[in-house]
């Protein structure tokens, strides 16, 4: 009888030693799932850990960032893009002083600006490219009139003063233009765009290349002044009479009319999304993108074209915001070009984007 209690006992203990090891296993294999579990949780809130940029810079960027940067929150709620339409001087000067996360210009840094930026080497990225627009406010006169190169830079020289000059007047056969002074509007701020209109005078007026220059900011002969696109968007359509130049979007968007140029083949041309590729298509891009495509030769070339850049640090000191601000500016090169056209900006060409991406991996972080 004490035999088989023993017995019975020994197997109920064994049988209790079995339980005990099954568990054991089973808590082992479920704390080891619940620590892979732990770290997939951890890796997913790493790269979702919430991000703020800060950028500032060109007004031509403007509305085509706003639509981009729109988009990119939709799939990115974690990163916040924040902007500021400054223009381009502005732009620049807020990326050395390290103010901002990137900077946006349509008209590359000036080796004084490289050298005085504080956080080293500066990278100039294609964005996009545009047309800069010719407009003007003459009551009674039909859109797209035509101004050549010779007459643009002497009514800014305040050489033609009046709308019915017999040099505008030659053009423009048929068209009864009025006797209204002409007034002149530039921009007040440093200004890319600025930069790409002084930019295309230099190349097609010496008198101009000597006298006057090129630039962000210059000194303008005569005229008024206007803050961003906006601003000289605003007193081309307040003051009859007035003639300014504005990036194609801003044209477009506030039906503001403008003019026709002759081109570098002769050819008369409106500012389109087709002259600006055109003008980049006939240019030679060096391997710092940084180039000017102003009267570019082609038949189909429209004369005012440009690039614009996002402008960032190759050494990027904060690492989470470094990766982020890549991750945002090779979507920017790659979906967010599918934003472009309907904003009147022209699409990077491809081999361009495919260089875009070698220089975006050579960023440290």
């Amino acid at each position: 009888m004490l035999a088989k209690l023993v017995k019975r006992n020994k197997i109920l203990i064994g049988a209790l030693a079995l339980l005990a090891v099954i568990t054991i296993i089973a808590v082992s294999g479920c704390s080891g799932t619940g620590t892979k579990t732990e770290s997939k949780t951890e890796n997913a809130t790493t790269a979702g850990k919430s991000v703020s940029l800060n950028g500032a810079g060109s007004t031509f960027d403007q509305p085509l960032f706003t639509k981009m940067f729109d988009e990119y929150s939709k799939d990115n709620p974690n990163v916040q893009v924040n902007y500021q339409g400054v223009g381009s001087g502005a732009g620049i000067k807020q990326l050395s002083d390290e103010t901002v996360d990137f900077g946006a210009t349509d008209a590359p840094m000036k080796s004084e600006q490289k050298a005085a930026a504080k956080g080293g080497e500066v990278l100039h990225i294609p964005i996009t490219l545009g047309a800069v627009a010719i407009s003007y406010n003459i009551p009674n006169v039909p859109k797209e009139i035509k101004i050549a190169p010779d007459v643009l830079v002497d009514i800014y020289l305040g050489k033609i003063k009046s709308w019915n000059d017999p040099r505008i007047a030659a053009d423009n056969p048929g068209v009864k233009f009025p006797d209204l002074a002409i007034n002149t509007a530039h921009r007040s701020d440093g200004s890319g765009t600025t930069a790409i209109v002084t930019d295309y005078f230099s190349n097609v007026s010496s008198e101009w290349a000597k006298s006057i220059g090129k630039g962000t900011t210059v000194n303008w002969p005569g005229g008024v002044g206007g803050k961003g696109n906006p601003g000289v968007a605003a007193a081309i359509q307040q003051t009859p009479g007035t003639i300014g130049y504005v990036e194609l979007a801003y044209a477009a968007q506030n039906n503001i009319t403008y003019a026709q140029l002759k081109n570098k083949e002769g050819k008369w041309v409106s500012p389109s999304l087709e002259g600006a590729s055109e003008a980049a298509a006939k240019s030679d891009i060096p391997d710092d993108m940084q180039v000017s495509v102003v009267n570019a030769p082609g038949e189909k070339t429209y004369p005012i074209s440009a690039f614009s850049w996002v402008i960032l640090y190759k050494d990027q000191k904060d690492k989470d915001k470094g990766e982020a601000l890549v991750k945002l500016v090779k979507w920017m090169v790659h979906d967010g070009q599918n934003y472009s056209e309907g904003l009147d900006y022209a699409k990077l060409p491809q081999n361009m984007v495919d260089r875009i991406d070698k220089m975006l991996d050579t960023i440290k972080y």
